[in-house]
């Protein structure tokens, strides 16, 4: 890249304190530097593992290979938020015409800039946002020819699968971080106290700036959208899946409907299966229906109480062990679920425990709440 006007080793920028536990509130940009977040994979681990192997060859580096070869589809974003505050993030190329970053950078916005190396900041456009899964899309007119679209993951990287994070942390344009996936079907908060569901974990490093980048694994596939983290070994992204779920809707409707159940939910621990004379101590508990919402009349949440090792235990509510048929071990599956198997206005049976008794139900989901 000999002919670039600008290399990326002088897109350095200014280091700066970023929001808490958000890898996407950097202020800075590259310029500034002149003064110095029953779906099984199909095959064994083995199998898995080596479709995501990328081979090393003599006097080169799997992890170099795969640098060069997303690098270009990488760009800085720099936003200039409506009260006159900045940050900056990162996006990626998704399709010829829109990039995927986080809702987070892009977020009460006056003005958006994204810098592909070689040519320079340009105008962009917030197509649309959704803050349930913290994905948004943006738009240029004048994409780099070397900035062709990533190829998203189309099963679940199997832990300890090689990855690396491409971004802007602190403003310092084109940084790239190793590790591997270390954890899979995370929750990351989310507004209104819901949660964001089937994360991917990692320990490569990303901090304040990272956020909207792509995590890579060695087959140049991306795996996750950086989402979180603070440099310390753990960090998350939002999930390829998550993203073949919204993405389309953003670019085609300008917003994606996320399933709602209408219950506050607990996993099931020792205290609440003593209990409740449970005969598991897994699945989800659901300590209150709300009114009016979808499981309203349906399922139900306690009626009472009682102590269990000096604590106040809930009691009386539903215990919920499968959904569709598919297993409900803990509230991440049944997030999960929700969001990757259904859509608002499906009906599905629902297997629950109550008052001690087993039995099937059937619930048909409504619309999550607008976020306030």
């Amino acid at each position: 890249m000999a002919n670039e006007p600008l290399s990326r080793r002088r897109l350095l920028g200014v280091l700066a304190a970023g929001c808490a536990g958000l890898a996407g509130c950097s202020v800075g940009s590259p310029e500034s530097s002149e003064s110095a977040d029953d779906r099984t994979p199909a095959g064994t681990v083995d199998e898995q593992f080596e479709s995501y192997a990328t081979d090393t060859t003599a006097g080169g580096s799997a992890y170099s290979d795969v640098y060069e070869q997303v690098a270009d589809s990488v760009a800085a974003v720099r936003v200039r938020q409506q009260f006159g505050s900045g940050a900056s993030g990162t996006a990626w190329v998704y399709d010829e015409n829109h990039l995927v970053t986080n809702e987070h950078v892009v977020s009460d916005a006056a003005d958006v800039s994204v810098w592909f190396d070689g040519s320079g900041w340009q105008s962009a456009e917030v197509v649309a946002t959704d803050v349930y899964s913290d994905l948004a899309v943006i738009r240029v007119d004048d994409r780099p020819d070397s900035a062709q679209p990533l190829s998203l993951a189309q099963e679940e990287p199997p832990i300890g699968t090689e990855v690396i994070a491409v971004g802007n942390p602190f403003g310092l344009s084109g940084s790239v971080s190793a590790g591997i996936v270390s954890g899979q079907d995370r929750t990351l908060p989310a507004a209104n106290g819901f949660s964001i569901p089937d994360a991917v974990q990692t320990d490569a490093a990303v901090n304040p700036g990272n956020s909207g980048g792509p995590l890579v694994a060695l087959n140049g596939r991306v795996v996750g959208v950086v989402n979180s983290g603070g440099g310390d070994n753990i960090g998350f992204g939002i999930s390829a899946a998550m993203v073949q779920q919204v993405v389309p809707a953003l670019i085609t409707d300008g917003e994606y409907d996320h399933t709602y159940m209408g219950v506050r939910l607990r996993g099931v621990t020792p205290p609440i299966a003593e209990a409740n004379d449970l005969p598991f101590s897994w699945g989800v508990y659901i300590a209150e229906v709300v009114d009016d919402g979808p499981s309203d009349g349906v399922l139900q949440g306690s009626t009472g109480e009682t102590t269990v090792g000096g604590q106040s235990i809930d009691t009386g509510g539903d215990v919920v062990y499968r959904m569709g048929g598919a297993d409900i071990p803990t509230q991440q599956a049944l997030s999960s679920y929700l969001a990757l198997e259904t859509s608002p206005g499906d009906t599905v049976s629902v297997d629950v425990i109550r008052d001690g008794d087993s039995e099937s139900v059937s619930l048909t989901l409504g619309e999550r709440p607008a976020p306030t």
